[in-house]
């Protein structure tokens, strides 16, 4: 499974029973967290999601909307016996903030708490399931966004036709690697006669808060999923300048110069009540856009 479940939306004031950005990654069996907001925790246990399989939390940037919600999930962790390592990918002020809340509160933490530093793009999670890397966006003070890419292999093995062809089990992974096999008595199975090709690789990018950059385009290239901010609609495109943030239009050219699959649309403001606007202008743009609404889950595929 590759799916993100939308936990905040919204952009720096909670408002409308709409919180401040976090997301879950779910790939495989495993669960990345990126930004936590205030509030996290609370969305975690709202929609039934097991903070004790994160291992890895990414935090674009340090704006209090993307992780004042930190410290409390940390030290829940804590609270509830985790042994395993927590990795956190920020940028390098945050180690700072979080020792001095666990100092001055003389809290020890039972686990191991890993920073990995965000300094340059680069690849920053590398796993045989799938890969993270990281990019810079334009905002008021640095700020990464985060692109998931899923690894397949190039083959599907035709589990019936193998079994027939009296292929050992042990050898289905060079199957899949696209490797032909060769029997004892020495006939030759050629590869495509026991596979299949498999489904394209897809990825999942976060475009953290930044203002219009059409480099972002190049970066995010045939994604199967965008998500890029849009504070704003339209008519303030001027305040979202200002302000390092985008808007519904520009978010959408973004996503359609990008030749992405899909755009999902958060960072909402809290100027706005009603959403609705948000998805009329974008999809005049690039049709395939959704609202990042949150407690939905958004299947990644191709």
């Amino acid at each position: 499974m590759f799916a993100v479940t939308i936990l905040g939306n919204n952009s720096a004031l909670p408002a409308y029973d709409r919180h401040p950005t976090a997301q879950v990654v779910t790939i495989d069996d495993q669960l990345l967290l990126i930004d936590c907001g205030e509030g996290t925790q609370m969305q975690l246990s709202r929609y039934k999601i097991k903070r004790g399989k994160l291992n890895h939390i990414f935090i674009s940037h340090l704006h209090g909307d993307h992780y004042f919600g930190l410290i409390g999930l940390i030290t829940s962790m804590g609270l509830l016996g985790r042994e395993q390592p927590l990795h956190l990918y920020a940028p390098t002020g945050m180690e700072s903030i979080i020792r001095l809340q666990l100092e001055v509160a003389l809290t020890t933490l039972p686990y191991e708490l890993i920073f990995h530093p965000l300094t340059r793009e680069e690849l920053i999670l590398d796993t045989p399931k799938f890969s993270v890397e990281c990019f810079a966006t334009r905002h008021r003070i640095p700020c990464w966004g985060f692109i998931v890419r899923e690894k397949k292999l190039p083959r599907k093995v035709d589990r019936e036709k193998a079994i027939a062809h009296e292929i050992p089990a042990a050898y289905f992974q060079a199957l899949k690697q696209g490797y032909d096999y060769t029997r004892k008595d020495g006939q030759v199975i050629y590869n495509d006669q026991v596979t299949i090709p498999n489904t394209p690789p897809r990825s999942y990018a976060f475009c953290a808060d930044t203002v219009y950059d059409e480099r972002l385009a190049e970066i995010t290239r045939n994604v199967t999923l965008l998500y890029h901010e849009a504070t704003y609609l339209k008519d303030l495109e001027e305040r979202a300048a200002a302000r390092f943030h985008s808007t519904t239009v520009q978010a959408a050219t973004i996503a359609l110069k990008a030749n992405a699959h899909r755009l999902l649309l958060g960072h909402f403001s809290s100027k706005y009540e009603e959403l609705h606007d948000y998805l009329t202008e974008a999809t005049a743009i690039f049709p395939k856009t959704q609202l990042a609404i949150e407690g939905v889950t958004f299947i990644v595929r191709n």
